[in-house]
């Protein structure tokens, strides 16, 4: 090719190249525009479902074992509870009445409602001729017990001087022996009635240690023998009583657990005991005694309760329970970490019951999903950082 004819071609092309431009159509840059931002846009939102779905937490199985995350898959079969009304009582040894030991005039208190009192502390004394009786038994008989024994001291003297026969002797010692019985017998009795050192009052003491629960009395009234003075409960050894219909006695047995519920949303742990072998011929039902776990600071007999036992054996089929630690509470919602390929999901959940630790949910979980129980809170955490950084 010649160097005019190269011109030419290159001119050719120069030219063909400002044609296209003039007549290429306004919107196709536009439409390529358009086409980019739409390609930029399907990127973007590609990355966005890459990233993080709306609540979900994406972490590793390095970071489970980490965490402590513990999981555990979904079961129906939660156990069956019976519910039944309750009442607080006090144990047969755990409870007191304490009355007038002898009629006397209230000569001092030294307890009053409310108050601790020790076993087999004096918290009142009355003023009693029954004291001054006891005292005078005691005098006499030690003067019984002083009086022979001088006797059988002069027999024995005159045992060893070949004066007087064995018999005198052995007689003497018998009697001193009947002697020192009956002085011990009134001394035992002085002591239990808690007679005072002048012989003029009777203490009040408590066979057990506990609370005062009930104080009639008042200071310088007249008591009679047997009326009622103070009564008093150990906390420690309270327990619950409950009637059950005749149709549900059969299905509880000693050793059933059982969630007994108070005020305030409190509910404390507890075991059937034992359960009466007939039914009641007024109410047509047993009684079943639950032993509590512990001692419930405040709790009186008397009070009304819920009790939830689970008989042992048996099992809903048809529902389905976590531990309380599974379910969290996000934005007012109720929800339990359902475990994914990449993480957990919050799935929200309608639940039930709560006993033993467990809750029974109603709906939003199907069997075999796998969820995070122990330190599911960890995840309730992250989810709501995660949720912040996408409000930013």
């Amino acid at each position: 090719m010649t160097r005019k004819q190269l011109i030419a071609a290159i001119s050719i092309l120069i030219l063909l190249a400002v044609s296209a431009w003039a007549f290429w159509p306004e919107g196709q840059d536009a439409h390529s525009e358009h086409g980019h931002a739409e390609d930029g846009h399907s990127e973007e939102g590609d990355g966005e479902e890459t990233d993080t779905p709306e609540g979900t937490v994406p972490i590793t199985e390095e970071q489970i074992t980490a965490s402590s995350i513990e999981i555990e898959a979904v079961q129906f079969g939660a156990a069956t509870e019976l519910v039944f009304p309750a009442t607080v009582a006090a144990a047969p040894s755990a409870s007191a009445r304490i009355d007038a030991r002898a009629s006397g005039v209230v000569r001092s208190v030294n307890k009053t409602l409310g108050d601790y009192v020790r076993r087999g502390e004096p918290i009142a004394r009355i003023e009693s001729a029954d004291a001054a009786g006891l005292a005078a038994q005691v005098a006499a008989a030690r003067a019984r017990v002083n009086e022979l024994s001088a006797l059988y001291d002069r027999e024995r003297r005159l045992f060893e001087a070949n004066v007087t026969a064995r018999q005198d002797l052995e007689a003497a010692q018998a009697n001193l022996q009947v002697a020192r019985s009956e002085l011990s017998r009134a001394q035992a009795a002085s002591a239990a009635a808690g007679v005072s050192g002048d012989g003029r009052s009777l203490a009040v003491t408590s066979p057990i240690s506990g609370q005062i629960t009930s104080a009639p009395i008042v200071l310088g009234s007249y008591v009679s023998a047997g009326e009622e003075m103070f009564q008093i409960v150990n906390a420690s050894g309270l327990q619950v009583q409950v009637a059950l219909p005749a149709s549900d006695a059969a299905r509880i047995r000693p050793g059933d657990e059982a969630t007994l519920e108070f005020g305030e949303e409190r509910e404390i742990g507890g075991r059937v005991r034992s359960i009466t072998p007939a039914l009641d011929p007024e109410s047509r039902s047993a009684t079943a005694i639950i032993s509590l776990a512990r001692a419930v600071p405040g709790l009186q007999p008397g009070a009304f309760l819920q009790a939830r036992i689970r008989p042992s054996g048996e099992t809903d089929a048809t529902s389905i329970s976590v531990p309380e630690s599974a379910v969290q509470m996000v934005e007012g919602r109720e929800v339990v970490f359902v475990r994914t390929r990449t993480g957990f999901r919050a799935t929200p959940v309608v639940t039930g019951s709560r006993s033993g630790g467990r809750i029974v949910i109603e709906s939003g979980l199907q069997n075999g999903q796998r969820i995070a129980t122990e330190n599911a809170f960890l995840l309730k955490a992250e989810l709501g950082k995660e949720e912040a950084e996408h409000g930013h």
